[in-house]
């Protein structure tokens, strides 16, 4: 890129300047320390013939899978939830599952687009951490420079058409007075997932061991004086869509989020 877009520094707290950034690949990272101001959403596309099942599946379970916005068929832009956005390109990692198994990780995912693909774009816990340190609530994962590890539980999501199976949880280690800040102030915002599932019992949603994380991601230590904090996550959506075994179905890769222009609302103070 000779432009002078792409020589300029980039504003990490633009949203349209960091979508920009990732599709000409100035930008690879997580994206969970940019655009802190703009909610951000998991990606989920799959073929027409199957987005009402898929919709109705997330609304059964929306704790897990609030949505922000639906797509078109075949369309790669969301007017609804972002300007210039191309939802094949603009998340700088994506998971391409083929009959239920994962087949692709590529950057750029326009190869494996169809004129049928119905994106979806669901809430995301990235948005209620940029809620939750605003409230003082401290996120020792992100002063360690990583991401919150994910654990597939014990529970089944409400089954609608093709999709179900077991709900995926997130998992934040929190000092006791912080667990408690972080599920007031979640609670209050049922699109990023809303107040956490289960606080400081893994057993209670069948984790055997806090080690062994979903996708082998994360930050998965316990300190002692902290307590491990579950929330529902949208990777339960990818976990739906293995059991469903699509013929095509596309996803954001881990901590590779949709940035989108919608405000992070403010809050109410705890």
């Amino acid at each position: 890129m000779n432009d002078a877009a792409s020589l300029a520094p980039l504003d990490h707290s633009d949203p349209r300047a960091m979508r920009r950034a990732i599709r000409d690949g100035r930008f690879t990272g997580f994206t969970n320390l940019v655009a802190r101001g703009h909610v951000q959403g998991n990606l989920i596309a799959v073929p027409a013939a199957y987005a009402d099942d898929f919709e109705a599946y997330a609304r059964a379970n929306p704790q897990a899978l609030p949505l922000l916005g639906r797509g078109e068929p075949g369309r790669r832009d969301m007017p609804g939830i972002a300007d210039d956005l191309d939802i094949a390109r603009d998340t700088g990692g994506y998971m391409v599952f083929r009959d239920g198994e994962l087949v692709d990780t590529p950057r750029d995912a326009s190869t494996h687009w169809r004129d049928d693909l119905v994106p979806f774009v669901i809430g995301c816990s990235f948005s209620f951490e940029a809620l939750l340190q605003r409230a003082g609530v401290r996120l020792r994962h992100l002063e360690e420079g990583d991401v919150s590890a994910m654990y597939e539980t014990t529970r089944e999501t409400v089954p609608v058409g093709p999709f179900g199976g077991k709900l995926i949880v997130s998992m934040r280690a929190l000092t006791p007075a912080d667990a408690i800040r972080a599920t007031l102030v979640s609670a209050r915002h049922p699109g990023f997932h809303g107040a956490p599932v289960s606080l400081g019992l893994p057993e209670d949603l069948g984790i055997a061991s806090l080690a062994d994380s979903y996708g082998g991601h994360g930050m998965k230590r316990v300190l002692p004086g902290e307590l491990p904090v579950f929330w529902a996550c949208g990777a339960t959506g990818q976990n739906a869509l293995r059991a469903a075994r699509l013929p095509l179905a596309i996803t954001h890769y881990k901590a590779h989020m949709v940035i989108t222009d919608l405000p992070l609302p403010e809050d109410m103070p705890s």
